[in-house]
């Protein structure tokens, strides 16, 4: 009894991966995903990243329930904002007031709050005060920690020129320092608040295609990339 050839395809995993980025488009169109679990996971990254108003409006028009209390968010919302505008002494008194363990617990962020007060006494070119409260409040944890010590030379640094901003260490000046201070403190009042993640689930999905492009890139598979996360721009994979 003859048995017809078994047709092969010369083509591998990694040719099928390869494919134009019209297929690839393709594909994930036609994935099927629930608005509702994309309003989900809209809701979660605005609760997680304190966007009160966004939430209560995104409730309105979605009907999706953010699973907290939004008035809860008021607190946490005020000091951030004082972090925000550059008021660190305020936002310490008020984070103190709100939940007097979490510096305590939080060690190197409470570095990076007075750090971060450093910065605004440099920025409004008080050295003097600059110089006094680093060395009542820094110095020791410098000591103590070596990449402490590594932030507060980059930091008293800036004392080194007329023109900090432009200088190699300007980027601390930057309203995005500010920023970056308050993203670490709204983390740890999520992880004392107890919620199951200091993280938005939107920020563990970024991660993850960027681990996964690693991954394919690691392994020279071509594939149709996304090189810009913003605004989900997918170009075709390389030759």
């Amino acid at each position: 009894m003859s048995t017809a050839p078994v047709e092969t395809s010369s083509k591998g995993p990694k040719d099928d991966i390869a494919s134009s980025k019209e297929k690839w488009m393709d594909k994930i169109e036609s994935l099927q995903v629930p608005r509702s679990e994309v309003n989900k996971l809209i809701m979660n990254y605005l609760v997680t990243e304190g966007f009160k108003d966004a939430a209560e409006k995104f409730q309105i028009e979605s009907g999706t329930e953010p699973g907290v209390d939004l008035k809860t968010l008021d607190k946490r919302i005020k000091i951030l904002e004082k972090i925000q505008e550059g008021e660190i002494q305020k936002a310490i008194h008020m984070i103190n007031a709100y939940q007097p363990q979490l510096l305590d617990d939080n060690r190197y962020l409470y570095f990076h709050l007075q750090q971060q007060h450093l910065i605004e006494l440099i920025r409004a070119k008080n050295i003097d005060a600059a110089l006094k409260f680093a060395q009542e409040n820094l110095a020791d944890q410098g000591e103590e920690n070596t990449e402490v010590l590594e932030e507060l030379e980059r930091t008293l640094a800036l004392l080194a020129f007329e023109d900090a901003e432009i200088s190699p260490f300007g980027d601390l000046l930057a309203l995005s320092h500010r920023q970056k201070v308050a993203s670490e403190l709204n983390t740890a009042f999520l992880g004392q608040e107890n919620k199951d993640s200091s993280v938005s689930k939107l920020a563990y999905l970024l991660k993850f295609v960027l681990w996964a492009q690693e991954e394919l890139d690691r392994k020279k598979v071509k594939y149709p990339k996304m090189t810009d996360l913003a605004i989900a721009l997918i170009e075709e994979p390389n030759k």
